[in-house]
């Protein structure tokens, strides 16, 4: 029998990071399969030629996920890596991972980068880390309490569940609404954090941390802390650079990574460096093709390489200033049709503009990350000029709702 190398993914979306990684896996000659839960992913199949068998199957179900793969590997499959590029499925894929192929990254460091209360407790001592508490099912408030203070799920993916409290009448709101959703669910409280916010990306090949890319982060308070803007830093500040750096070599060597890609979330506050989060995965949406127009390379390619046991080429094959702005709409209501997508595309410096939704889908204003319904990227001679040129464009882009 002849064995085709084959790659598992777990869960992909239709667009962003995790798409271009199944997108990768078939340009590197690798047979894709697809393990998804979303039953539209299936009738929408003509929409993904890059993924070569599409399977429906729970994917919280490890067992069920198991005896599939034992499956693929009695029909001439050879399975070399079992991957996800999706919240919350790192880890059960790189369990999975440990079971059926050579893993070579770490699912114990995964797992506790995947658990924002696990990661807390975890890193509690390190200067980088914000005061926090948590609050167990049922718990009264503490007392003394220093306010604004940011409330937050664990388990919160993409801004869904961190909450501003600036009294403790909201504070009392937020844990009753977070309370209703999940009652035997821990609660965080964290203190508000001022200063820049920047996203890092990251790979760690051999021990050794590697900075991607520094972006810098455009944040919209509404209802939910939403990023709508991005900036990639070709040259960073040596300052923020050097502090950056810093942190990430503590966390690797605190995780004991040994390959792996991750991102972090930090602020530099009056007091330092600060972490927001970590995710032990590329960022979603435009990330890769953002980075990509920054760098020149596939910042998704290099990571499958590394996860299938290959050296990644991390070098920069260029280095141009880009910025990528998303669109959100500010009211809700169904839509109709979207304009200006041909001028934003024909716009001065514009790389790529993306447009998610169809005809017929209900559009909210921003409660989620997911609720970021376009984005452009733009490059320029400068970072503000890249800047210029994607919010330009972006405005351009208008859904027009039926209400």
């Amino acid at each position: 029998m002849i064995y085709l190398k084959a790659i598992v993914f777990i869960g992909t979306n239709k667009s962003g990071s995790s798409r271009e990684a199944t997108r990768a896996a078939e340009r590197l000659g690798y047979f894709t399969i697809l393990f998804t839960n979303n039953e539209k992913q299936l009738q929408q199949r003509r929409s993904y030629p890059d993924i070569h068998r599409m399977i429906l199957i729970d994917t919280l179900n490890i067992e069920r996920m198991k005896e599939e793969i034992d499956k693929l590997g009695k029909t001439g499959l050879e399975i070399k890596s079992i991957v996800s590029f999706v919240d919350p499925f790192v880890h059960v894929a790189s369990m999975l991972c440990d079971e059926f192929c050579h893993n070579y990254t770490s699912s114990s460091a995964i797992e506790i980068m995947e658990d924002k209360e696990k990661t807390r407790n975890y890193l509690k001592n390190q200067p980088y880390s914000p005061k926090f508490s948590l609050m167990k099912p049922n718990e009264p408030i503490a007392k003394n309490l220093t306010f604004p203070l940011i409330v937050k799920s664990p388990k919160s993916t993409g801004s869904k569940d961190v909450l501003l409290a600036t009294d403790a009448d909201q504070l009392n709101n937020h844990l009753k609404a977070l309370r209703s959703k999940n009652p035997y669910e821990t609660i965080m409280i964290e203190e508000y954090l001022e200063g820049p916010q920047y996203l890092v990306e990251a790979v760690v090949y051999q021990r050794q941390s590697h900075v991607i890319g520094i972006i810098e982060q455009e944040i919209t308070q509404g209802k939910r802390f939403i990023i709508t803007g991005y900036g990639v830093l070709v040259k960073a500040p040596l300052d923020i650079q050097a502090g950056i750096e810093e942190v990430l070599q503590s966390i690797v060597k605190a995780f004991d990574i040994e390959n792996g890609a991750l991102h972090l979330e930090l602020r530099l506050t009056k007091n330092g460096w600060k972490l927001i989060e970590i995710n032990p995965r590329i960022s979603g949406g435009a990330m890769n093709n953002m980075l990509q127009a920054a760098l020149g390379f596939s910042l998704v390619e290099e990571t499958l390489k590394l996860l299938l046991g290959e050296e990644p080429n991390l070098k920069p094959r260029h280095k141009k200033f880009v910025y990528t702005k998303y669109v959100i709409v500010e009211s809700k209501g169904i839509l109709e049709k979207v304009i200006g997508r041909t001028r934003a595309t024909n716009s001065t410096g514009v790389v790529e503009v993306y447009v998610k939704p169809r005809k017929g889908t209900l559009l909210t204003p921003p409660l989620s990350m997911g609720h970021r319904y376009a984005y452009v990227i733009a490059q320029g001679s400068t970072l503000s000029e890249a800047r210029t040129h994607a919010t330009t464009a972006a405005k351009e882009i208008k859904f027009i709702l039926r209400v």
